[in-house]
């Protein structure tokens, strides 16, 4: 138990605090305008030990690595999860105090934060991948004017002269894209080299270098996940059971990340289509046991997350001669 429970509803030109103690039901709310040293002044000059709370906001991880050092703990708050504050008027004021209320109660859901290296690299990720959404939008945009005209997409040339022109711009920005893209991938050559828990991940086949550092990146430490079924869901490769009064309700996903999905995704499609253990998981599973293609690419997918799960616990080099249909050892020592 903390002496000081305090919520924080952050804005860029507003915030409002609200305190409340670990005995008193009275609550002490200020809103003032927004100021991160006039906050980390009022944190600093709080008796006793001090919780914080925020919620999972695009300011969540700034204000995390500027106020971590005034309080005994900071738990970011997955706004999902707080029903109690849509109901009723809203305004900042209320929002804190209904926010300290549930701290206290102990039943905000914390989402991960810290002040290590990859959190940062997320930054990167996030810009690589509206990178490449962008250049699939403008290729998809180049081929759609060949289409109207009903000409392959490898024609250079439209008929019309607006469409020339609007072909133009598009292959100026195409050029830029592949620029950018190439100078991105080599940045994330560089995190794996510097990083050896990027190594290790990138070992394992499929993944790739790019796949290997959103994986840090998204995942920061596997100490967070007790068991490999709490990542898997995280991941959002297995299903949850709905059952009530000894009835199923059937299964249904867990809110995930969807990109650490897609990141699996990919290096199943990868790893089946070259000569590796997987490939042979993969072909074991549709000859021996029945698969249909769709279910043991879906269960490659599962394994690969599995190793993932286990080189990041441990540590430890990925040993394809120890990964087989039947075997669990996946790891070698240094």
């Amino acid at each position: 138990m903390y002496d000081n429970y305090i919520a924080l509803d952050w804005a860029n030109s507003n915030m409002a605090v609200a305190r409340l103690s670990k005995e008193s039901e009275r609550i002490h709310c200020n809103e003032t305008r927004s100021s991160v040293e006039d906050l980390r002044f009022y944190l600093d000059n709080l008796r006793g030990s001090k919780i914080l709370t925020f919620e999972e906001t695009t300011t969540a991880q700034w204000l995390y690595t500027e106020l971590k050092g005034s309080v005994d703990e900071i738990l970011v708050c997955d706004p999902y999860r707080n029903k109690l504050l849509s109901e009723g008027a809203k305004t900042d004021k209320i929002d804190s105090i209904k926010l300290v209320h549930l701290l206290r109660a102990n039943l905000l859901k914390p989402v991960y934060h810290s002040g290590e290296v990859f959190v940062e690299i997320r930054k990167l990720v996030s810009g690589y991948n509206d990178l490449v959404q962008e250049g699939v939008r403008l290729k998809n945009q180049r081929s759609a004017i060949f289409r109207a005209e009903g000409k392959p997409d490898i024609d250079v040339k439209a008929s019309s002269t607006f469409g020339n022109i609007v072909l133009t711009s598009i292959g100026k920005r195409i050029e830029l894209y592949e620029e950018e893209k190439e100078a991105l991938e080599k940045e994330f050559e560089k995190i794996v080299k510097k990083h050896s828990i990027v190594r290790l991940i990138d070992e394992i086949p499929g993944i790739g270098p790019i796949g290997a550092v959103k994986v840090a990146s998204i995942v920061v430490n596997m100490d967070r996940f007790p068991h490999r079924n709490n990542f898997l869901s995280y991941c959002g490769l297995v299903k949850l059971s709905r059952m009530s009064g000894g009835r199923s309700y059937g299964e249904k996903l867990a809110r995930h990340r969807k990109d650490l999905k897609s990141v699996f995704k990919t290096a199943s499609l990868s790893a089946v289509k070259n000569e590796n253990e997987y490939r042979d998981y993969y072909l074991w599973l549709m000859k021996t046991r029945n698969y249909s293609e769709r279910n043991a690419r879906h269960a490659v997918t599962r394994k690969i997350a599995i190793t993932v799960f286990g080189v990041m616990k441990c540590k430890k080099h990925y040993n394809q001669l120890n990964l087989g249909v039947f075997k669990d050892n996946i790891f070698k020592n240094n």
